[in-house]
C-alpha cells in the first residue's frame, strides 16, 4: 500500500530563487528557504555521545549507557537535539501535514551529513525509513521517516527503500512510554522482508527523532541478524536523558 501524499499542486516552489525564510518570513537569500541568522540559532547538537548521540556536557565522550552495553547500530548522526524551533517544526511536519517545513528539515540534515562523509564518516549503500504500522499509515496518510529518506536519497545520491522493513505488529505508540516499556513494546515488531538485499551492506536508518533508541535498536538487531555488515541512524533530533536540562 503506497500511502505517501499524492500532490495535486505544488505546496513550495522548492528552486525559487527568492525565497522568504521559512521561520521568520525574511528574505533568506539562500539556496533554501532559511535565513543565516535564523539557520544559526536552531539548537545545533555539539556535545554529543559518540555512539547515541545523547547530548553531554562535553563533547568527544560516549554516555554511561552505551559503555555498559554497545547497541546494535554503529553510530546516530543527528545535527540537532530536540529543542526549540526544530520540535515545533518536526510536529508541525509529522501531524499537521507541513510538508515544507519537513522539506527544508531534510535538506538541511543533508547538507550536514554530506559534511560528514566529507570528514570521514562512512557512507552507507542503502537508506531504510523507520516503519509505522498500518493503522496508523492509514490514519495520517503518510510517513514521515519515509519523506524525510526520499529527499535524502535524492540529495546524497543513495538508494533509498521504503519496503525493506515492515513492521508486522501494530503496537502502542510510543510518545509518553518510559524506556523499559519502549524495549517490550517493540519486541518481534519488526521483521526484513529480503534478507539477500541487505547481507554484506552498509545500511543507515532514518527517523525524525531519537529518544530512548528502542526503536532504532530494535530495527539494527535485525538488521543485522539479516546479515548486514552495519547499521548507522540519521534523524533530524535527538531528546536529551529524561529529566536532564
Amino acid at each position: 500500500m503506497h500511502c505517501q501524499p499524492k500532490l495535486k499542486q505544488m505546496v513550495y516552489k522548492w528552486l525559487n530563487n527568492n525565497h522568504n525564510c521559512l521561520l521568520c518570513d525574511e528574505p533568506a537569500h539562500a539556496p533554501i528557504p532559511i535565513c543565516v541568522a535564523c539557520e544559526a540559532e536552531l539548537p545545533w547538537l555539539d556535545e554529543r555521545c559518540r555512539v547515541c548521540a545523547l547530548p553531554l556536557p562535553m563533547t568527544g565522550l560516549v554516555c554511561g549507557q552505551c559503555n555498559r552495553r554497545r547497541p546494535a547500530f554503529q553510530q546516530v548522526e543527528a545535527p540537532w537535539h530536540y529543542g526549540f524551533p526544530v520540535d515545533a517544526l518536526i510536529t508541525r511536519f509529522k501531524y499537521h501535514r507541513q510538508w515544507p517545513l519537513g522539506r527544508l528539515l531534510a535538506e538541511l540534515l543533508g547538507n550536514w551529513l554530506a559534511y560528514r562523509f566529507a570528514e570521514g564518516l562512512a557512507q552507507p549503500t542503502l537508506l531504510l525509513p523507520v516503519p509505522m504500522a498500518t493503522r496508523r499509515l492509514r490514519q495520517r496518510g503518510y510517513n514521515q521517516a519515509g519523506m524525510l529518506a526520499k529527499w535524502l536519497g535524492t540529495q546524497l545520491d543513495i538508494t533509498c527503500d521504503e519496503h525493506l522493513l515492515v513492521r508486522t505488529l501494530d503496537t502502542p505508540a510510543q510518545q509518553g512510554l518510559n524506556a523499559r516499556t519502549r524495549k517490550r513494546n517493540l519486541r518481534q515488531a519488526f521483521a526484513v522482508t529480503d534478507v539477500k538485499a541487505v547481507a554484506g551492506r552498509h545500511l543507515a536508518l532514518v527517523d525524525d527523532v531519537l529518544t530512548t533508541g528502542a526503536t532504532a535498536q530494535a530495527l539494527a538487531s535485525q538488521l543485522l541478524k539479516a546479515g548486514a555488515r552495519r547499521v548507522d541512524v540519521y534523524c533530524l533530533a535527538r531528546t536529551p536523558k529524561p529529566g536532564s536540562a
